[in-house]
């Protein structure tokens, strides 16, 4: 089963002209799914096309330990015949996924193209229970063992936030290339695990693939990640004996790592003696580094250095910006293929309502304090508190948590940046509901895990 939640800002006023979304992800692993219709491989191989063999799945395997749920095939009617030139990278185009997955169980032939562009389309809408039914046909398919197949594989399970599943991908591999293990250190650092990151180059390393410049860029932005200048600044080094030329990036990256270790000093003694020019980019990230760790007189010089370099990278709200067109919440909900539209006017569900109401009162007792510095509209503090209350991603793991069974790990996907106060909200909300709650904003994953959150509050 799979849920989707699509939900927007829940505070008053106006928001961002872009659609502001939330997705709410369930998969359990203890319901019986369907029943499953595939071909008999064997009779195909004897020339007859047309015989199918029918079994089901029970969700509870020997000595009634469950086990995962198959590959779910949609198979209305044995004996259709199916229509005839269908083009399922077309159908794959334009989004119509279910449509290719049911004339592929109905014995349609899909080709290497197919397969890309499923996973490409799989990587876009980042469903998890989409991409594993693809994963299915793959893995049945006579290109289960191809490398680029595979790759594409470890990129969509990176991007849907189930690193487990890419990993498993990565280690079943009988060939890997250089992107294999750039996709797997760019996935465990995008989900917030830059230490697994830096220790899959050191098996990198070891296993004598060619480093390059994109390496690099992804083993800096995962000592970025954990803080680790020290490491960062070898790596650096280690590029030049490697015959690497570092790029602009590659400094700018190292920036990134002093700047979220708070050796802001330092970070601008090295922007200063970079041999190449960063342009306002290195500012920028300096000042707003500079802004995090409230160091305001080097937020304030990188500013005017910033007005000098590129107007346009000087802080949004000193500028004057034209009225912003309002725009209406909304949420979407998508449950066995049907698709449900509720805007913010509509309540959720009273349940729902309940459920955060509650929860607010444990978070409380927990040490949470509204940081009301977030809601930026004229109103008392008692607004702002209420308003902090309903943001969009709350209400979504609100409503996982009455629609789900305990213990499950709930997935978010949100197209803007989570504030600080629902961050430091849903960490102490994964320590009382004792499940793991994965955020993934229009930045990276946040894995919420006991009361601490895989990003290091750094995002």
């Amino acid at each position: 089963m799979e849920l989707k939640l699509h939900t927007s800002m829940a505070t008053v006023g106006s928001i961002s002209s872009a659609a502001n979304s939330v997705v709410f992800t369930h998969s359990s692993t203890s319901i019986p799914i369907c029943t499953y219709a595939v071909p008999d491989s064997s009779r195909r191989r004897n020339g007859n096309n047309t015989s199918r063999s029918t079994y089901k799945t029970s969700p509870w395997g020997k000595g009634n330990h469950p086990i995962e749920p198959k590959l779910k095939l949609d198979h209305q009617n044995q004996n259709a015949l199916l229509p005839l030139n269908v083009d399922l990278v077309a159908l794959c185009e334009e989004g119509k996924h279910d449509r290719v997955m049911e004339l592929m169980g109905q014995g349609a032939t899909a080709d290497y193209r197919v397969y890309l562009a499923l996973l490409n389309l799989c990587e876009h809408t980042r469903s998890l229970e989409l991409g594993k039914r693809a994963h299915e046909f793959l893995r049945r398919s006579t290109f289960r063992g191809d490398v680029e197949l595979s790759n594409r594989l470890i990129g969509m399970y990176s991007k849907c936030g189930s690193v487990k599943d890419a990993r498993r991908v990565f280690d079943q591999m009988q060939e890997r290339n250089t992107a294999s293990w750039h996709l797997m250190i760019g996935g465990y650092t995008a989900n917030g695990l830059a230490c697994d990151g830096l220790l899959a180059f050191q098996k990198m390393k070891h296993a004598g693939v060619p480093l390059d410049g994109q390496t690099f860029e992804l083993v800096l932005a995962a000592c970025a990640q954990a803080e680790a200048v020290e490491e960062g600044l070898l790596h650096l080094e280690s590029m030049k004996e490697n015959g690497i030329v570092p790029r602009v990036e590659h400094y700018l990256e190292v920036i990134n790592i002093m700047g979220n270790a708070g050796r802001l000093n330092e970070a601008e003694e090295f922007i200063e003696k970079i041999p190449i020019e960063v342009g306002a980019e290195g500012w920028e990230s300096l000042r707003n580094f500079a802004r995090i760790h409230g160091n305001l007189d080097l937020e304030d010089r990188a500013e005017e250095l910033l007005k000098y370099l590129d107007p346009s990278k000087t802080i949004v709200d000193k500028l004057p910006m034209p009225p912003r067109k309002k725009q209406h919440d909304i949420n979407m909900l998508e449950e066995k293929n049907r698709v449900t539209e509720y805007r913010y006017s509509i309540p959720y569900k009273e349940e729902a309502h309940e459920k955060l109401g509650g929860l607010s009162g444990q978070m409380r007792e927990a040490g949470y304090v509204p940081d009301t510095r977030y809601v930026l509209h004229d109103i008392d503090e008692e607004e702002k508190e209420k308003a902090l209350q309903y943001h969009s991603e709350r209400l979504a793991i609100a409503y996982g948590l009455i629609s789900t069974p305990p213990r499950t790990t709930l997935r978010i996907i949100k197209n803007l940046r989570i504030c600080g106060d629902c961050h430091n909200a849903i960490k102490i909300m994964s320590k009382i509901v004792g499940r793991e709650l994965i955020v993934r904003d229009n930045k990276r994953f946040h894995h919420f895990k006991d009361g601490k959150c895989s990003c290091g509050d750094y995002w």
